[in-house]
């Protein structure tokens, strides 16, 4: 893919997503700008709930943020369960339904299915190796797709290929994960803090290393001050590092350029598509 010259006065941002943002869970959000090699990692900030995330939206651009979540559902099961197949119609029947009648719709449609193929998977999750929208527990996918989806359509973002909002303001949907499996594919990260161990740190300090000398796929090159980079690998949760690893792939859609922003020519549009992959 050509890449085009880097825009000047956009932000990028790359936010690690959770469905139950609280104090000891929060929304990570990595910023940056721009350089000609990559991105300049500036702060990193937290959203304990819903109004700080939905601050954070409506933010005035121009900015690009890679967030980590679905922005749709598998066509299948869309089709299966008769739900509407616009991506804005979509988005709003399930925040209409809300998290029980989600819930106990995707659990009602898993149990109709075959076993071995209980799991409708988007084109994209196969691509990125990513888990299927409709997985409800470890990780919640489901209900990420649930409480991010309608909170990008309220705040007027631009979806590229599914959705057209603000010129400026522009979600593109990332895999952290994915990008990190190209460098290690050893573990970096846990919830837990009996698990934060030695081993996992040394592989975020290899994530890291990757990721600021550009020797990974994306070929970006991230800037960071030596207070940034310690928190990175401090962080045994790897939010933060999450959050880094989407700031990276916003950058490489930013210069990949409107109005695909690096996503392909065809994709399905109530599924959604994660940048860089495939």
């Amino acid at each position: 893919m050509t890449m085009q010259a880097v825009p000047r006065g956009w932000r990028l941002y790359g936010v690690d997503f959770t469905s139950a943002p609280r104090a000891a869970k929060t929304i990570t959000i990595a910023r940056g700008t721009p350089t000609p090699g990559g991105v300049r990692l500036e702060a990193l900030r937290s959203c304990p709930d819903w109004p700080a995330f939905e601050a954070f939206l409506g933010e005035s651009g121009p900015w690009l943020g890679a967030f980590d979540f679905p922005f749709g559902l598998p066509r299948e099961a869309v089709a299966d369960l008769g739900w509407p197949q616009d991506w804005p119609a979509l988005v709003r029947h399930c925040r209409q339904l809300g998290r029980a009648d989600f819930r106990r719709a995707l659990d009602a449609y898993r149990e109709s299915r075959p076993p071995g193929r209980r799991y409708a998977h988007r084109a994209s999750d196969h691509a990125a190796k990513s888990h299927s929208p409709l997985k409800l527990v470890n990780p919640p996918v489901g209900l990420m797709f649930l409480e991010g989806a309608p909170r990008l359509l309220d705040a007027g973002l631009t979806l590229p290929g599914m959705h057209a909002g603000a010129a400026d303001r522009i979600a593109i949907e990332a895999y952290p994960g994915a990008l990190a499996r190209t460098i290690t594919n050893a573990s970096y990260k846990s919830d837990e803090r009996r698990k934060q161990t030695p081993e996992r740190l040394a592989a975020r300090g290899t994530i890291l290393a990757a990721l600021c000398s550009g020797d990974h796929p994306l070929d970006l090159i991230l800037e960071a001050d030596e207070t940034l980079r310690g928190q990175l690998v401090d962080d045994g949760s790897g939010d933060l590092l999450d959050a880094v690893l989407a700031l990276i792939q916003a950058a490489w859609a930013l210069r990949a350029g409107a109005p695909r922003y690096g996503l392909p020519d065809s994709f399905d549009p109530v599924e959604g598509w994660i940048i860089a992959t495939g």
